[in-house]
């Protein structure tokens, strides 16, 4: 082989380690350089109302016989069962838990004797009545307090308010978070000069359910989930981050 073209090899061997060299050098910079990002928060809120009603309580009695108490509080079930009907509330919607039955018995401390021993009392039965119904407003209006009336000792609880389409619900507000996020990313990048480029993350905030315009009620970090009541408001944050042309 020639001188020249040993020359020639050698200057296109050069000039190939130079172009890989510079190819090199850009792809690395290029990795190196920094991402331009906006990340932003997006919020959606809506107001509505509970569509379902539960009203829980229970009722008991004390008796020093097993069986004789065992047959009042039956007797008493059929009396609110009635009770129940007669103020338009359907049996379907009414659950009569098991009874309970627990031995009752009374600390006593004798000052003759001074001695202290337990005194039985009786045997006290105990059943759990739970109503879920979506005929919220005939269920407000219930006043089980009249079962007094009736010598039935009662316990009553404050009614619980729901809705059965939260999942629905749900889906709306996240589209609805999501689309406000990205508005605001489009403002900010706007009104930088920039464009807004492809979506880089998502991540869904917490999701509440309290009551409107209450003070009184924290939002919290897990989630509130208010049920006492029936006029909601939801609301459910969306951050997003998208790349900045």
């Amino acid at each position: 082989m020639s001188n020249n073209n040993k020359i020639i090899i050698a200057c296109i061997i050069g000039l190939c380690l130079v172009g890989s060299s510079l190819a090199l050098g850009l792809s690395f910079f290029k990795a190196k350089a920094p991402t331009r990002t906006v990340s932003v928060v997006g919020l959606a809120e809506k107001d509505f109302q509970s569509d379902l009603i539960v009203q829980t309580f229970s009722f008991s009695i004390l008796n020093m016989d097993m069986k004789e108490g065992y047959a009042s509080i039956k007797k008493e079930s059929e009396i609110i069962k009635k009770f129940l009907q007669d103020n338009g509330v359907d049996l379907k919607d009414v659950t009569f838990k098991t009874i309970s039955t627990n031995r009752e018995e009374e600390y006593v401390y004798d000052r003759n004797t001074q001695h202290s021993y337990y005194e039985f009392k009786g045997y006290r039965m105990t059943q759990n009545v739970r109503i879920e119904s979506k005929d919220i407003a005939a269920i407000e209006k219930l006043n089980l307090a009249d079962l007094l009336s009736e010598d039935i000792n009662i316990d009553i609880d404050n009614p619980s308010y729901y809705y059965t389409k939260l999942a629905d619900l749900k889906i709306q507000m996240l589209a609805d978070a999501t689309k406000d996020a990205r508005h605001r990313a489009e403002t900010i990048v706007d009104n930088a000069g920039g464009k807004l480029g492809g979506l880089k993350n998502s991540n869904m905030g917490v999701f509440q359910i309290t009551s409107p315009n209450s003070n009184s009620e924290d939002y919290e970090w897990g989630g509130a989930f208010n049920t006492s009541s029936k006029s909601k408001r939801v609301s459910i944050t969306m951050r997003l981050t998208y790349y900045v042309k």
